[in-house]
């Protein structure tokens, strides 16, 4: 075969692959309320800090956290995500409307939540699967309150587990570094 050809056929095979994977901002997913889902090409050119929250978990007070970090960095272009999940011990049995609720009458949360959505398993859902095979290892998210911070084109950047507090340095430098405002 000559290297011409060789060549060919290994672009034809990687360019199949890569239009096999979705793109982050490419993904849409409901968010609690809204009338269509949301396409998370919304978030093209922004930070995203996307979690997996409960409602009735010992990391609940992790939102006011999320909040103040938003708060903090939202005018830099950065975002923080909710995104509730009952799999984890059924610490969120609300419906999305109370989860919604629970979180702003408890924790003064005005960042975006999804719907109640699957985090884990086969059926989770593409958002998560895209985060969880960026990640070194492509673990399964463990418990409430994994934190995924994405950067401004979609690529995953640095997940934590749950013991990592919004308020924690290192988490809040990684925000600060990634929006470019230290």
């Amino acid at each position: 075969m000559k290297l011409k050809q060789i060549a060919l056929i290994f672009l034809l095979i990687f360019t199949g692959l890569t239009l096999g994977a979705k793109s982050f901002h490419a993904i849409k997913i409901n968010k609690i309320g809204g009338k269509k889902p949301m396409d998370l090409q919304e978030y093209k050119g922004k930070t995203l800090l996307v979690v997996n929250i409960a409602t009735k978990c010992g990391y609940t007070p992790q939102l006011e956290g999320l909040e103040a970090l938003y708060q903090k960095y939202k005018s830099k272009n950065f975002e923080v995500l909710g995104v509730p999940s009952n799999e984890f011990g059924g610490q969120t049995p609300e419906e999305n409307q109370e989860v919604k609720k629970f979180c702003k009458l408890n924790y003064g949360v005005s960042f975006p939540l999804t719907e109640k959505t699957q985090v884990k398993g086969d059926d989770k859902h593409p958002m998560m699967k895209n985060l969880i095979e960026q990640s070194e290892g492509s673990k399964e998210i463990a418990w409430n309150f994994e934190k995924f911070l994405v950067n401004s084109e979609g690529e995953l950047v640095a997940r934590y587990d749950s013991k990592m507090k919004p308020t924690d340095s290192e988490l809040e430098k990684k925000v600060a570094e990634i929006t470019g405002k230290n």
